[in-house]
């Protein structure tokens, strides 16, 4: 099994080749737990970027546990269903946290 880190960062290759239409904007991640973590994803012009480590003003931070967002990578935990059960929790952006879902 990949570690999380490595999921995350390979979350590079679902974005390449998908346009996601008009979004910009800077997402961190947050994560806690067994497989803690910073990490985030950069959209500008439609192409997405992930990295590892903090970056300087999100528009949106994304805080959950590591086990939770894995579920979610594998399309076991809906985000929205993760948001309003309180195992997801966001700060900054919401117009941006609606769009989890479409690239998650």
């Amino acid at each position: 099994m990949l570690s999380l880190r490595d999921e995350f960062l390979g979350l590079q290759e679902r974005l390449n080749g998908v346009e996601i239409k008009g979004l910009t904007g800077t997402f961190q991640f947050e994560l806690e737990g067994e497989e803690e973590g910073l990490y985030y994803i950069i959209f500008e012009n439609g192409n997405g970027k992930t990295g590892e480590g903090p970056i300087a003003a999100p528009n949106l931070t994304v805080t959950m546990s590591s086990k939770d967002f894995r579920a979610m990578l594998a399309g076991e935990l809906n985000p929205m269903a993760a948001f309003t059960g309180g195992k997801l929790k966001i700060k900054g952006d919401m117009s941006l946290a609606m769009k989890l879902q479409s690239f998650l």
